[in-house]
């Protein structure tokens, strides 16, 4: 039987030291993502709104998926931002079409969160007036 290289055993310590870098990640997105603060605003806006309409369990799932979504993507996008910002210091059109696709795929997440936050408010804002 062969032996398990030292190096590529599990170790529940080196797992846990690695959230270093993911937390280190974070501390970047935060940073670097100026459009994230206002996800962060609207994020806050629709749990506000959610606690102050006591929505559905359902209504909640939906709200969380989509505000995760938009997070997940604009972090994807910084990402690609940087990685190119790196590998394309000059200008080159496909690095522009990538950061554009990147760009776009954030668009998306927001009018789908768009979408969900009118199909769970509008009902109930409109109820408070009709």
């Amino acid at each position: 039987m062969q032996k398990i290289n030292e190096k590529k055993r599990f170790s529940l310590v080196a797992r846990v030291k690695s959230t270093n870098n993911a937390f280190r990640g974070f501390v970047i997105f935060l940073k670097s993502t100026h459009n994230f603060w206002v996800h962060i605003f609207f994020a806050v806006l629709a749990i506000y709104l959610g606690f102050l309409f006591q929505i559905s369990s359902t209504e909640w799932m939906f709200l969380v998926l989509v505000i995760g979504l938009v997070f997940i993507t604009e972090s994807f996008n910084t990402a690609m931002e940087i990685d190119i910002d790196l590998t394309s210091p000059d200008f080159h059109p496909y690095a522009r079409d990538t950061k554009d696709v990147a760009a776009g795929t954030v668009l998306i997440a927001v009018l789908l969160a768009g979408i969900v936050g009118i199909i769970i408010f509008l009902p109930k804002i409109l109820a408070l007036y009709f």
